[in-house]
């Protein structure tokens, strides 16, 4: 393979940097993507729908979490063009500062009160750019780390960015609860929420420099020099592998359902019907 040919044998040492670059920018990206599910079901039904009743309040909430979930596969198609015309890094760098750029801006958001109808407008535009940001992401840490390592242990190489999504939950939740602890009561939901999407902008910086230390993975080099990029892959994908494409989103639906369900609805739930504090 490629990998092996232009950089000598492939071991763990010479794909830490790649590993790192790949999961602590998936870490990252879920970090985002999380934190918002996580005050989708407690913050935002108050701040954005206050002229709704809770119920509908938290639907209207779930609603906007949802567009990231329509904008995912969005995402993964246009970056996955875009990654295979300019190259994988700099398509990593792209959905990074994407994901980064719109949490950030959803810290800077003014409520219902302040804007009206134009805040949850607003949170949702900002929602549908993290879901695409997501969508681009892990498709291109995957590939990232495929295309730097060699085919005996590929899928050790491409499990590793998936270890991202879980540390991504943990960070995003612990912000939550530590700024809550900071900010209690009404202070938490003025300024307390805010602080942890303000925050990505200084994972974004470091989940840069990491990225921008790397170099283009040697499968794309050798594609490039040789003439053979692709003008639509997504229609060459969808033309011969339309039945795994089908198969892998129904498999992916009924694992997701039931993760999303523990990870934000309990708490909607919990603050709701079981009168937890928030």
């Amino acid at each position: 393979m490629a990998a092996t040919s232009e950089r000598g044998p492939v071991t763990v040492r010479s794909m830490l940097p790649i590993l790192g670059a790949s999961t602590i920018g998936t870490a990252i990206e879920w970090y985002d993507f999380f934190l918002y599910g996580f005050l989708a079901a407690t913050v935002f039904p108050k701040l954005f729908f206050p002229e709704l009743d809770p119920v509908a309040g938290t639907i209207a909430a779930f609603t906007t979490n949802f567009v990231g979930f329509l904008a995912r596969p969005l995402g993964g198609a246009f970056f996955g063009w875009f990654g295979d015309r300019v190259g994988r890094k700099s398509t990593l760098i792209a959905t990074l500062l994407l994901m980064g750029i719109a949490t950030a801006l959803m810290g800077l958001l003014p409520g219902y009160a302040q804007i009206g109808l134009a805040a949850p407008l607003l949170l949702s535009i900002l929602r549908f750019l993290q879901g695409a940001g997501v969508g681009g992401e892990w498709g291109g840490s995957v590939l990232l780390s495929m295309e730097f390592g060699d085919d005996r242990r590929r899928g050790f190489w491409t499990s590793w960015p998936q270890t991202g999504v879980p540390v991504g939950l943990a960070l995003s939740a612990l912000a939550v609860l530590a700024f809550q602890a900071l900010f209690p009561g009404t202070a938490f939901f003025t300024i307390g929420w805010r602080i942890p999407f303000l925050l990505s902008a200084v994972l974004i910086v470091v989940g840069l420099y990491i990225r921008l230390r790397i170099l283009e993975t040697p499968a794309f080099r050798r594609v490039k020099q040789e003439g053979r990029v692709s003008h639509i892959p997504v229609l060459e994908v969808f033309r011969h592998y339309w039945r795994e494409i089908i198969l892998s989103a129904l498999l992916r639906s009924a694992e997701q359902a039931p993760f999303y369900i523990f990870t934000t609805f309990l708490l909607a739930y919990g603050v709701k019907v079981l009168k937890l504090s928030t």
